[in-house]
């Protein structure tokens, strides 16, 4: 039995293809090279807005077609969208065989049984994540599900529910097998990675799991993705600070800068509180790149709250911005405000604050030429003798790349000098030497297909 995933949205998402994908591998389900072979397609959905909502629908017409065009059996539409608009999707995409939510995905083994897709269980195990892309050594560990946060704009507490902290030794236990399978780079993510261990009330937080991770495991990066400032405790800061292996770099969202703006996205932060924060963050961890997120066209947005945000990022200068428009979601206070910013003055206001940001960028990349930095080595080319890699300042996927002047050995960490900005976003670098103590992964990037045993948990789990 083939399986084919199509994975839409945040990175949590891609963590919960991997363990639906070993769900099924338990009963000799294995990954389909193209959708074309597969006979079960999962196409995991993202709800976070309109244009990631269009996305996975596209998504799921397109993976209909393989059942005339191809071998499938059964199409699975899983995931945040479907938690929150199953009964329209069900009328509307009747070529979908089965729907399930984030609330009811572990029906998934028993309603492929019951359609008789799947067999018998062939590997009795209790849990397990079958590793899907190309580059092993790079990953992904949620440590914890859900939000607590009352945000005006946000649908994901109605579809991922309340905040659930895991363990604190089942992550570490599963971070441990991760570099096992030749992580060299873990990502840890969440709703609100400041957040964790807050309902467990036990003295658990961030700042002790990193030192967990870091006393547990021997993996050279590890990497926090999406935190709001208002949990970013000084003891937190001072394991990133002390810390070599916790790589310098806050991704925390913003939103806007205007008080007003803010006030009406029911956001806990203003401008002075921000900026003192920045400012904070900055002093405690020298080199620190700092990402943040944006939305324009919020209900309410004046030409001079724009004008604010914009001024605002030209003070702060942040390393990174991610920006979108803003679109209603039903189910949120938001979606009872008037809706009163024109799509085309939405739309004019993004390229607005994506040209600044660029130049913001490309400036503070500037200001690293001629340093020496320790890349990770993703991908190689051996016939033009280069590679590209990244920096510590540098998050998968998100943050452009580093092209190296040297075929490497991808999962491998070189020194390198950088030499020049390119595109704004991305470093061009001649290779300093090699840094065999930080180890290489012994696994070939592109070729790894393994399953990781888990610990069974106590509880299971667009745009950053």
């Amino acid at each position: 039995m083939k399986v084919g995933v199509v994975t839409l949205g945040c990175d949590k998402n891609t963590v919960d293809s991997e363990r639906y994908l070993a769900r099924l591998g338990a009963y000799g389900a294995v990954q389909a090279e193209s959708l074309d072979d597969a006979e079960i397609i999962l196409v995991n959905t993202c709800g976070f807005i309109d244009a990631a909502k269009a996305e996975s629908i596209d998504a799921i017409v397109d993976a209909a077609r393989y059942k005339t065009e191809g071998a499938c059996r059964a199409l699975v539409a899983i995931g945040c969208m479907i938690e929150r608009h199953r009964s329209e999707l069900e009328s509307e995409l009747p070529e979908v065989d089965l729907f399930l939510g984030t609330s009811d995905a572990d029906r998934l083994v028993p309603e492929l049984e019951a359609r008789g897709v799947l067999g018998a269980e062939v590997l009795a195990h209790p849990g397990i994540r079958q590793y899907m892309g190309d580059l092993p050594h790079v990953r992904y560990l949620k440590v914890s599900e859900g939000c607590d946060h009352g945000c005006a704009f946000c649908a994901i507490p109605l579809m991922r529910g309340r905040h659930r902290s895991f363990a604190l030794d089942e992550v570490v236990r599963e971070a441990q097998l991760l570099e096992l399978g030749g992580a060299r780079e873990v990502n840890l993510v969440a709703q609100d990675l400041a957040h964790y261990g807050r309902d467990l009330r036990d003295g658990t937080d961030l700042a002790k799991l990193l030192d967990a991770l870091s006393r547990e495991t021997s993996i050279p990066w590890i990497r926090m993705l999406y935190l709001y400032s208002a949990g970013i405790t000084p003891s937190l800061l001072d394991v990133i600070a002390r810390e070599p292996r916790v790589v310098r770099y806050l991704d925390t969202p913003i939103q806007h800068a205007s008080d007003a703006v803010l006030a009406r996205m029911r956001r806990p932060e203003r401008d002075r509180t921000i900026r003192e924060k920045v400012a904070r963050f900055r002093d405690a961890i020298p080199d620190v790149a700092m990402r943040t997120t944006c939305i324009v066209g919020f209900p309410g947005e004046t030409d001079a709250d724009f004008e604010h945000l914009l001024n605002f990022l030209e003070d702060v200068r942040f390393d990174r911005v991610g920006a979108f428009t803003y679109s209603a979601q039903e189910g949120t206070r938001a979606a009872e405000l008037v809706d009163d910013v024109p799509e085309a003055l939405k739309r004019e206001r993004l390229e607005r604050l994506t040209e600044l940001q660029r130049s913001i960028s490309a400036e503070k990349n500037e200001e690293r030429v001629g340093r020496r930095a320790v890349a990770l080595v993703d991908r190689f080319d051996p016939a033009a003798g280069s590679s590209r890699g990244r920096l510590q300042w540098q998050a998968d996927d998100v943050d452009g790349v580093t092209w190296i002047d040297s075929a490497q050995r991808p999962g491998s960490f070189v020194e390198v000098a950088i030499t020049d900005v390119r595109d704004d976003y991305d470093y061009g670098a001649t290779i300093v030497r090699e840094i065999p103590e930080m180890g290489a992964t012994p696994l070939r990037a592109g070729v790894l297909r393994t399953s990781l045993p888990l610990a069974p948990s106590g509880s299971h789990t667009f745009g950053r």
